[in-house]
């Protein structure tokens, strides 16, 4: 965790050369039969950076069944489970006109009248997953993002993700394309580049020296139409408050990684809405001489465990209570980055959805990177620091501090889109949350973060339609969020037929990228 690495997701050190590539897609051609709705996915012919070549042009052709293109769609006999209380409703009809919930009942008083009806007898029905922490357009993966990175969110329920660092041009179209439904893939809330520090070397970011800098930086992102901004870890000091100052003047968030140069508790009082990765919190549960040591010098799980301050510890989770500051830990990835060494991913049975350059390219430059910068720490102590993390996320969950569920994807090693959430869901349940409490941090919470639960959250009428059918019960094992049948995005039906072909379709692309 030396300061010159950066990124806690640290895997992403340009051990590949970036090779960026955007993604349209094209509307059904007006002569297309109406039995069913052909979406087209294809190269954008746009260059990203001067000298790097435009993508050759790469097609996915996804034909979904009437359904998707129904303006009134029906879910009968569902057992609905209401993600505030964990109450499983029977027999429950949800009927969705355009992307909206128009109402939910018993299956008994409905009698579709038009449209689309799917029978989800012996299925549950579960609002739509959200992925908080993802990198679409990262570096020198970017060039999958809008043909395999994005349509694999979908492939496993996952409806939304809140993308914390991609290239700016290639995720706002992204979005706009997405919400257009002229692009397949989850619902987009993004920052574009991360603000990182004078020596970063990440693409997707913006390097910050001076005060100047992070306020220009802040102005343009807002001014392009960013959702939130994002801080990385090597933003000076006197940067990341002038980033700070201008985005309350701005009015729009400020999120991401406690820099190296501020303290945990200078973050909360400068009013940062989250922390991700724990960072802040180890730093800030060691003595207040060793808090400001790491300021200025070298970190690791070692020196971390070495430092630990119980009362300190107790300290700032009382603080980040009160103020009710968002944690997203990405825990699935912090075990796989500090444990990089002792995991073999060849052994990962959903192996064939990651990228072919991914698994003989980058994944081994960046294991080797992570060991000689990170895993530093004999593997018996990075052991003790993965369980010490659940520790402390366990205690902050005591504490009612609220957290989110994210991953990184697909920036570290063997963290596959869409299906990295699921596991992340499971490390919860492995720090001591309910299943519940667990799909809370996907589905209730986000739509909390986000003040939308007009709009997102348990379903109802009135809220947008983004929604799985799964083929077991979350709440007796967080792992069934894996079994999903069908989802509903935007209001429009994936079914599992259409879930078939979409994942055969992607493994055959996988194996050529």
């Amino acid at each position: 965790m030396e300061k010159s690495v950066g990124l806690r997701f640290r895997s992403e050190l340009h051990a590949c050369a970036p090779d960026p590539r955007a993604g349209t897609l094209d509307a059904p051609h007006a002569n297309a039969p109406s039995s069913s709705h052909a979406y087209l996915v294809k190269a954008n012919v746009g260059q990203y950076d001067n000298g790097v070549r435009p993508l050759q042009s790469l097609l996915l052709l996804f034909a979904m069944t009437a359904a998707a293109a129904a303006q009134t769609l029906t879910i009968s006999n569902a057992r609905l489970i209401d993600i505030t209380n964990g109450t499983v409703q029977p027999n429950t009809t949800v009927v969705i006109s355009g992307n909206r919930i128009i109402s939910v009942t018993h299956s008994r008083r409905h009698v579709p009248q038009k449209g689309q009806v799917v029978d989800a007898k012996g299925q549950y029905l579960i609002p739509g997953l959200w992925d908080m922490h993802t990198h679409v357009y990262f570096d020198g993966m970017a060039q999958d993002g809008s043909d395999l990175i994005l349509p694999l969110f979908l492939a496993n329920g996952i409806t939304g993700i809140r993308d914390m660092g991609s290239n700016l041009d290639m995720v706002l179209n992204a979005r706009a394309a997405i919400a257009a439904h002229q692009l397949l893939g989850p619902r987009m809330i993004v920052s574009g580049p991360m603000l990182d520090g004078p020596t970063s070397h990440y693409k997707a970011a913006i390097a910050i020296t001076t005060p100047e800098d992070g306020r220009k930086a802040v102005d343009m992102l807002k001014s392009r139409g960013v959702n939130f901004i994002k801080v990385q870890s090597g933003i000076p000091r006197d940067a990341y408050f002038a980033i700070a100052a201008e985005a309350k003047k701005d009015g729009i968030e400020y999120e991401g990684h406690v820099p190296d140069s501020i303290r945990a508790t200078e973050a909360v009082a400068s009013g940062q809405r989250t922390f991700e990765h724990l960072i802040g919190v180890f730093e800030g549960s060691s003595p207040a001489a060793t808090e400001s040591q790491y300021l200025t010098g070298k970190k690791s799980p070692g020196l971390f465990l070495a430092s630990y301050d119980p009362a300190r510890e107790a300290s700032l989770i009382q603080l980040l209570a009160k103020n009710q500051v968002w944690q997203c830990p990405t825990l699935f990835w912090e075990r796989g980055q500090w444990l990089v060494d002792a995991i073999d991913y060849s052994k990962d049975p959903d192996l064939g959805y990651a990228a072919h350059s991914w698994v003989t390219n980058r994944w081994p430059a960046s294991q080797k990177a992570i060991l000689k910068s990170m895993d530093t720490d004999p593997l018996p102590v990075r052991e003790r620091f993965v369980t010490h993390e659940l520790d402390i996320v366990r205690k902050l969950h005591t504490a009612n501090v609220p957290f989110l569920a994210g991953t990184d994807t697909p920036a570290g090693v063997d963290l596959l889109p869409g299906i990295s959430l699921h596991l992340e869901l499971q490390r919860f349940v492995a720090a001591g949350f309910t299943p519940l409490q667990a799909l809370q941090t996907a589905t209730l919470n986000p739509a909390r973060f986000f003040n939308k639960l007009d709009d997102y959250g348990p379903i109802k009428p009135g809220r947008i339609a983004d929604l799985d059918l799964l083929a077991a019960n979350p709440l007796d094992n967080i792992a069934n969020t894996r079994t999903v049948t069908a989802v509903v995005a935007d209001g429009r039906y994936l079914s599992p037929e259409d879930l078939l072909k979409l994942r055969a379709k992607l493994k055959q692309l996988a194996a050529t990228q």
